[in-house]
């Protein structure tokens, strides 16, 4: 079995979310080059076999540049945060179609004692919100079949980091889902522990979760008129 992170992938990380400067990046871009970057598009890479078994629609893209995996760098202009890196590295597998319509994706995120898998919608418009919403009151039984299976929510959460304090406008109170539409994202995720980030099994335990997430991101499509 492959491994692809170690032990000095979280020292890099580390050390720089302790030295988030350009100077420091530089000097330890050859570290960010050998144990970040390449290691995680040869993941991509491995994992684009196992994701079209579950998508021919998805793509793990390991192109350096355009592909799954996030800059480094930060987009500070907008923000108080003038850091220049992110201090983790992040990946999305994507729909053939993101660039079109807005798409739910699949996302692999490593970070020191913060690592996790997910899947689904973070931060749609609110068009997106509204069609989601009204395609969950329209189909209920597959939500929850999609979203609520035992099997499932033992293993992954759903992110609940923004929601709306009541419930949506327009929609029937009593209505047995009327949490879930006040969500603002639509993710499912769990956290992966460094060992697993670290281990001989990452690559199969991704694509196991990948393909327990599958049915929920098959119902985010449908809800889009997306393929599948």
């Amino acid at each position: 079995m492959t491994t692809y992170f170690t032990e000095a992938s979280f020292r890099f990380l580390r050390g720089l979310a302790r030295h988030n400067d350009k100077a420091w990046f530089q000097a330890h871009r050859a570290d960010y080059e050998v144990h970040v970057r390449q290691p995680f598009l040869r993941l991509i890479a491995d994992l684009q076999p196992a994701l079209a078994r579950i998508s021919p629609h998805y793509r793990a893209d390991p192109r350096p540049l355009g592909g799954s995996l996030f800059r480094i760098h930060r987009d500070a202009r907008f923000s108080r945060d003038k850091s220049p890196y992110k201090t983790w590295q992040g990946a999305r597998l994507f729909h053939e179609r993101r660039r079109e319509v807005p798409a739910p994706s699949f996302y692999i995120h490593l970070q020191p004692g913060e690592s996790f898998v997910g899947a689904g919608l973070w931060h749609p418009e609110p068009d997106t919100q509204r069609r989601v919403r009204q395609f969950i009151l329209e189909n209920p039984g597959s939500w929850k079949a999609a979203a609520h299976a035992p099997a499932l929510r033992r293993r992954f959460a759903m992110d609940e980091s923004e929601m709306l304090v009541r419930p949506p406008r327009g929609f029937p109170a009593d209505f047995r889902f009327i949490d879930d539409l006040r969500h603002r994202n639509w993710v499912l995720w769990r956290p992966l522990e460094d060992a697993t980030m670290t281990g001989p099994r990452l690559r199969h335990t991704l694509e196991t979760d990948l393909a327990a997430l599958g049915p929920f991101v098959d119902y985010l499509c449908a809800a889009l008129d997306l393929e599948f």
